[in-house]
């Protein structure tokens, strides 16, 4: 089994209203041999583009108040920095508000719906070149107990994001009951390691991984990654944990006076 990675050229520096599927499938068909679309190709593309053609640019005077907007639940806090859950149930800081690779004095907001931006590159490039291809939109995020960030799936069609494998057996034959990987990161971390955070590059393709490509474009998208707030050993950072029980036991108090 072989993986190949390759980030693609050609792409322009991305405005409002640019058409990023149409330009993505320039940049394919202009390949060299060995790099024109095959079927169960799997593009990355990077979430900044989307954003860039979809508008989401405030001023940089404004985040705090974006990052506010964009928040449904504040999970925590640490001086200036907060965690918080974004509308489509991405845990990540800051809301995904983000100052890199953007014109100066502002900042980019993550895509309107990631899913729906990869459903229309996925429409796309099916229609033009006439084979199942999958698309992942990846962003950055930090992870809870490690330093560093990796990209992850944020946005995903086509593309079979959770490898479900519970109930199977292992090479010893032990039946597996919580094995479940993470496809939709890995392939966006991958991607990761050929796009890099300060070149021209914002889309990859992996050959390789056709196994997880669908024949039909799920619209769940990257939502099966996300882990309900309720299943989440910590859904809380240390201080709003310690607020909450607060709160709880002062009414717990008042309740029974």
């Amino acid at each position: 089994m072989t993986l190949t990675v390759w980030a693609v050229e050609g792409l322009p520096e991305f405005r409002p209203g640019d058409d990023v599927p149409a330009a993505i499938g320039d940049a394919l068909a202009a390949a060299p041999a060995g790099h024109q679309p095959a079927d169960g190709d799997i593009l990355a593309v990077t979430s900044k583009i989307l954003s860039k053609a979809e508008g989401r640019i405030v001023p940089a005077a404004e985040r705090d108040a974006a990052i506010t907007a964009e928040t449904v639940r504040v999970v925590a806090t640490r001086g200036q920095t907060r965690i918080v859950q974004n509308a489509w149930g991405q845990v990540m800081a800051a809301a995904g508000v983000d100052s890199s690779n953007t014109d100066d004095g502002t900042v980019l907001l993550l895509p309107a719906d990631p899913d729906a931006s990869a459903r229309a590159i996925c429409t796309a490039l099916r229609d033009r070149f006439g084979i199942r291809v999958g698309v992942v939109v990846t962003d950055t995020f930090g992870r809870p107990w490690r330093d560093g960030q990796t990209d992850v799936a944020i946005g995903a069609a086509g593309v079979r994001v959770l490898d479900d494998l519970r109930g199977t057996v292992d090479a010893s034959g032990r039946e597996m009951h919580v094995t479940q990987p993470a496809v939709g990161d890995e392939i966006a971390a991958a991607a990761d390691l050929v796009k890099g955070k300060t070149g021209s590059t914002p889309v990859a393709v992996l050959r390789g991984l056709g196994r997880y490509v669908t024949d039909e474009i799920d619209p769940a998208g990257a939502q099966p990654l996300i882990r309900r707030a309720d299943h989440d050993m910590f859904r809380l950072g240390t201080d709003e944990a310690w607020d909450e029980g607060y709160r709880a036991g002062l009414q717990a108090r008042d309740d029974r006076s």
